[in-house]
């Protein structure tokens, strides 16, 4: 495939598993930003040049589809993110062919993630690029910058030209499960706050809170748990968002996350925290509670599908109290069975985010021309399980899977729900590892999937293409 304009195209080349960039202009003048080697055709003046960031941003000058945009006027979006950097161009393409109007989000990494890797987030925005120009898309994307808890986070982002910044405050949410009094509400900091105890319940107690298909009648207990519960994160919050809108040189939008805690989060305190980051000045797109149980990592749904239902029309309504943002699934790889649930309960006004389902793919890549390398994979990531799941909601148990691959069908072992959350979560232990002789798994890793990226790009396409399509075709009912 190849990107266009009215004098440059652009394509990615393949010698095995070594990628390049090549460049064919009708002038020369048009190569001067790039990086490589250049000369003269009967197709013009042409160019070779590695996938440096050199490149990827003389790229976006010359293409603005390459240019991530803001999502938030996108009724629906879906982010697939890439721990490899070689899924982009699959997941454009189930986009293509089945999600028309969902608004993608194809670079799309959490810190922890880019740390567990070794990656930063410029590379992640040049890997999208290329991936984008490898599937010849035009139609623009989004780029998240994920679950941040740092303003050292923030300005990673912001250098590498991210435009969507989820802000997850979760470590300052309070376990309120053995109660709350009014002392530990006084405690709150209130100069941060800006407020005061006695203004808050004056605010809230007494209220009638409308979740759609029923109204709350607000206590003073449920303004004091949501405070105790959620007052230090609306700080950290803020502290986010300030960092972020300030320090910005080019137009963002902001998510606020806090589904990665324990604690469901309550319809009144879904309420508290927007209007009290509405009070103290920010703005959002789109929004992430925790939902009720059954979101885990790389599996369907596992809760009640209709208590799902109610949850998500409450948590709707509340938005729409303030002014219409989206609500954000996170963990959302695979919920194949509550897609269509998700649109009709939002009313389409929903972000969805995926992961490390798409690393899964590239895992049965390695699988089927590795076996030794995924055998090594797949050892190191069962070995660090009960490390690796404090990070995540999982529910896997390594003993009910095989310690020997002799005989096994490593396609179905990926595929089933113990070993798929393994290797999910495994990922940061097993790539970053080394084999029995001592090379990088990493790197043995990427060269067997860039080695035969036209049937990972096919994996990839197919699968992400069952996330996308429940929503395009909520979209377009």
């Amino acid at each position: 495939m190849t990107l266009r304009n009215d004098s440059l195209e652009a394509s990615i080349r393949y010698d095995g598993s070594t990628r390049s960039l090549q460049l064919i202009a009708s002038a020369a003048e048009a190569l001067g930003s790039f990086e490589g080697e250049a000369a003269a055709s009967g197709d013009g003046h042409v160019l070779t040049g590695p996938l440096s960031t050199v490149n990827a941003k003389a790229l976006q000058a010359a293409f603005p589809a390459l240019r991530p945009q803001k999502i938030g006027g996108h009724r629906t979006s879906v982010g697939t993110g890439d721990r490899t950097g070689l899924a982009t161009p699959g997941q454009a393409r189930a986009f293509a062919a089945q999600g028309a109007g969902v608004m993608p989000v194809l670079a799309q990494q959490s810190i922890r993630e880019m740390d567990r890797l070794g990656r930063s987030a410029q590379s992640v925005m040049d890997d999208a690029v290329f991936g984008l120009v490898e599937a010849g898309w035009d139609s623009g994307f989004g780029a998240d910058c994920d679950h941040i808890k740092t303003t050292e986070g923030i300005d990673r982002g912001l250098e590498a030209g991210f435009v969507m910044f989820t802000l997850d405050p979760g470590d300052m949410v309070a376990d309120v499960t053995a109660g709350v009094t009014e002392a530990d509400a006084a405690a709150l900091p209130w100069d941060q706050l800006e407020d005061s105890l006695e203004d808050l319940k004056r605010r809230y107690v007494g209220m009638t809170l409308d979740v759609g298909h029923s109204r709350i009648e607000v206590t003073e207990q449920d303004v004091l748990t949501a405070a105790v519960k959620y007052g230090r994160a609306v700080v950290e919050a803020m502290r986010l968002y300030r960092h972020a809108t300030e320090n910005a040189r080019h137009e963002i939008e902001i998510e606020f996350a806090v589904d990665e805690t324990a604690w469901l989060t309550t319809f009144f305190e879904h309420f508290y925290m927007a209007s009290e980051l509405k009070r103290l000045g920010a703005s959002w797109f789109s929004f992430a509670p925790r939902y009720v149980d059954g979101f885990e990592k790389g599996l369907d749904f596992l809760g009640d599908a209709e208590e799902l239902r109610t949850n998500l029309e409450a948590h709707h309504a509340i938005s729409q109290q303030f002014g219409g943002y989206k609500i954000s699934l996170h963990s959302g790889s695979d919920k194949f069975s509550i897609y269509p649930l998700c649109v009709e309960a939002t009313q389409g006004l929903v972000h969805l985010k995926t992961s490390g389902t798409s690393y899964l793919c590239g895992v049965e890549i390695v699988a089927a021309h590795d076996p030794e390398l995924f055998s090594t994979i797949w050892d190191i990531s069962r070995a660090s399980y009960v490390e690796a799941r404090a990070s995540y909601q999982v529910s896997a148990h390594e003993d009910r899977t095989p310690t020997s691959l002799e005989g096994v069908d490593l396609l179905e072992l990926i595929r089933s729900n113990d070993a798929r959350q393994i290797l999910h979560v495994g990922y940061g232990d097993s790539l970053n590892g080394k084999d029995a002789a001592g090379a990088s798994i990493h790197d043995r890793f990427l060269a067997v999937v860039a080695a035969n990226q036209a049937q990972h790009t096919d994996v990839l396409a197919a699968h992400i293409g069952k996330h996308v399509s429940p929503f395009a075709s909520g979209l377009n009912a």
